[in-house]
């Protein structure tokens, strides 16, 4: 079971998750705000918390060595989340994380380690607004798809479908995980542009490890990468 606490205005859904994990005694968390003033994503980037839109942190005991499942597992059940609103709903996944509907992104997740043995999920969705002006990718919302929904409406069968895919992991294993989660990978063997911290890797997205690391296969190799941002053709020169 979750214990749901709502705010009307918070700085960061994940700050106060990372804080009530000093004293959560176990339980599941799951954090929203109506307001967000300094929500943040990967890397160190703002992200922007329009009104409509849901802001959310999910806490629960969980070993970090294999945090990657959470990655998983977060990327996959926003995916079905969507699905199960419009079943014919253009939407796949980009590594490490991202959630693409109609080739624009449409969320942010962002894995924070709590205390005691904690880990915190920050998951922003773009339901009703999404950024304008350029950014490192394009983005969109599920209003502008003709997809309706509120925050509550949505927060509920998130977190039914995170249940789900976490029973999965637990009962079958990381490989069961990664061949789910590559059912909705977008340019699974195609060519890509991975923008890791000091350098740019070109070639072919082979898939993801066990580790959830990228493959990539390129002229001079099988590579694997362990973090870094995914382009499809000329996206890479977007800049930051």
């Amino acid at each position: 079971m979750w214990r749901y606490l709502e705010y009307d205005e918070l700085v960061s859904t994940n700050d106060k998750a990372l804080e009530l994990t000093v004293s959560a005694g176990g339980e599941k968390m799951a954090v929203t705000a109506v307001k967000q003033t300094g929500g943040r994503g990967r890397r160190g980037r703002r992200w922007e918390s329009l009104e409509g839109n849901l802001f959310m942190s999910l806490a629960l005991p969980f070993a970090a060595d294999k945090s990657t499942a959470l990655v998983l597992i977060s990327s996959l059940a926003l995916l079905q989340s969507v699905k199960e609103l419009d079943n014919n709903a253009d939407v796949k996944l980009k590594w490490p994380n991202d959630v693409l509907l109609n080739e624009r992104k449409m969320s942010g997740i962002l894995l924070e380690k709590g205390s005691c043995g904690y880990m915190v999920i920050g998951i922003g969705v773009n339901l009703k607004a999404s950024p304008a002006g350029e950014m490192i990718y394009p983005t969109t919302d599920l209003a502008a798809a003709g997809i309706r929904t509120e925050c509550r409406t949505f927060k509920s069968i998130y977190i039914r479908c995170f249940d789900r895919l976490t029973e999965l992991w637990e009962q079958q294993g990381m490989p069961t995980l990664t061949e789910e989660w590559l059912r909705y990978a977008k340019n699974l063997g195609e060519p890509i542009v991975a923008r890791l911290p000091k350098t740019t890797k070109s070639g072919i997205f082979a898939g993801i490890d066990q580790s959830g690391m990228l493959i990539l296969q390129t002229p001079s190799g099988t590579e694997t990468i362990g973090a870094g941002d995914v382009f499809f053709d000329d996206e890479s020169k977007r800049k930051e």
